[in-house]
Formats: structure tokens, sequence, C-alpha cells
């Protein structure tokens, strides 16, 4: 597969170009006490614009930052100037924790050239490479969807593969969050599992902000019980994660993942969800 990864330099090499945008897509958990608009506002690598996961979203469900529809997806980034042809690199300023989900949005919904930045925003900083501050906008562009459904999985398809084990479930969430052995961090959840599904903490994946190389990669999925030749659905909290999780099974060779886009904010919240702790 081609590297869904650019580094710094080959960004700085191409910042200027005419078919290139730049996404911040950063995004940070509720109880982190931190504003990502805000930091995007404060400073950003130049030209980039301000990709907002939770608006970029379908407003008509309370559960968070789920996919919009397709033709709704395409007024929002279209307005953002971002066009279906275009290279789009996208980066966070954890290094690499919300890029995947905004990555894995535009490939489900038929972007052609979907990068992440290697180190994000905080690999470019540490380089001392140059920042600006405020809002970029930029002119409108067309973006022609063309959704691919076998990215995304919804409710009852988990449950029914949870129920048939037709694929495997990986879990990205912190191992005492999947044991219930602490709170969720959303309010009105119970703790606990998909059942049947397995638990790979998005914090085994990378490594100083990076993900961590394939064969490494490939070595833990093996360890944790998932085979690489069969589906797999992956959740975690709110469907960010999970993302990330998708990312890194693609890079060892995984050919059938799809990202359960409820994940735990959902099943957990359903009285119609079975749940293991």
């Amino acid at each position: 597969m081609q590297s869904p990864f650019v580094t710094t330099d080959w960004l700085a090499a191409h910042l200027t170009d005419p078919d290139l945008v730049v996404l911040d897509g950063s995004w940070h958990m509720p109880n982190a006490a931190r504003n990502a608009q805000a930091e995007y506002l404060a400073g950003h690598i130049p030209g980039a614009a301000f990709f907002d996961i939770d608006g970029v979203a379908d407003t008509s469900t309370d559960l968070p930052h789920m996919l919009p529809a397709p033709n709704d997806f395409a007024h929002m980034v279209g307005a953002l100037g971002i066009s279906d042809s275009m290279t789009i690199v996208v980066y966070d300023e954890l290094g690499l924790f919300s890029a995947p989900r905004v990555w894995w949005t535009f490939l489900a919904m038929g972007a052609a050239d979907v990068r992440i930045l290697a180190g994000g925003g905080p690999k470019w900083r540490a380089e001392r490479r140059p920042t600006e501050a405020g809002l970029v906008t930029r002119p409108p562009q067309t973006f022609r969807t063309d959704f691919d459904p076998s990215r995304v999985a919804d409710f009852e398809t988990v449950r029914d593969r949870s129920r048939d084990r037709a694929a495997q479930i990986a879990d990205a969430r912190p191992a005492p969050r999947f044991h219930a052995e602490v709170p969720e961090p959303r309010a009105g959840l119970r703790g606990g599992h998909i059942p049947h599904s397995l638990n790979v903490p998005v914090s085994l994946l990378t490594e100083a902000g990076q993900m961590k190389p394939a064969a490494e990669l490939t070595q833990l999925f093996i360890d944790r019980g998932l085979a690489l030749d069969k589906p797999i659905i992956t959740s975690c909290g709110s469907g960010i994660t999970a993302a990330t999780l998708a990312l890194a099974l693609e890079l060892a060779g995984a050919k059938d993942v799809a990202v359960y886009d409820g994940s735990w904010t959902e099943w957990g919240s359903r009285k119609d969800a079975e749940v293991e702790t």
C-alpha cells in the first residue's frame, strides 16, 4: 500500500503546491481541558485550515462526531476549500491522535489522496519550522463524494458480528475501561466491552507521537489474538482512536477493516446492547 504518511521535510517542500491542502485535525477528550480550535488560532502550520471533527458531523444525532451524510460532507468540506482531487495532509497537535479519524473520514468519502503528517504538530514545532496565527480561509471547491460503506460499521452490524463471530471486534480503549475497572469519561455510559471483542489499547500502537513500524504492529496484533486475513471492526470510546487502530491494522496488512462509528458512546448507552466486563 502507498504510505499514508508524509514527513515534515516533504510537507515543507510542498507547502505551497496549488493542489495541496493542509488540515489541522486536532481534537481532545472532553476531560482534557484543551480547546483545539483556540490552539489552532494561536498558531498552526502555515496555510493550514482547521477541520472541526465535531462540526463536520451528523447534526441529527446526539452521538458525537458521527459521519455526516455524503452530500452534507461534500458541502461542508467544499466550503473549507477542499476538492476530492487534492492531496490532503492532516495533522494534530498530539502527534498521532485525532488525525487518523480525519484521514479515515476522507477515505470513506472518496478522497483520492489523503496523508497524515508523521509526528504531527509537535514534530513540526520541535524542528522550529514556521507557524502562523489566525483563521485560514480558502476559496470554495467542489468535493464529489464516492462513499465507501465497507469502511464503516453501524450498531446493527456490530451486534450481528458480535453474535455470529463473522468478524473480529478490536477495542482501542485503555484496558481499565475495557474491563470496567474505571468509569467511562462520558457520563451515563455503562462500563465494559462488546461481547467477544479483543482489547488493543491505542497507546500500544505509537511511540513518541508516531506509529510503530509495520512489523511491530503485525506482531502486536498476533499477540492480541487478531487474524489479519479475516474481517476486523475497530471500536473505541467515540470513533476517534478506532480510526488510529484501523490505520495500524492496514499498515500491518489487514485488508478488511471497518470502524464502528458510534463505538462505546453508542453501545454503552443502549439498553438493548449486551455488555461484557
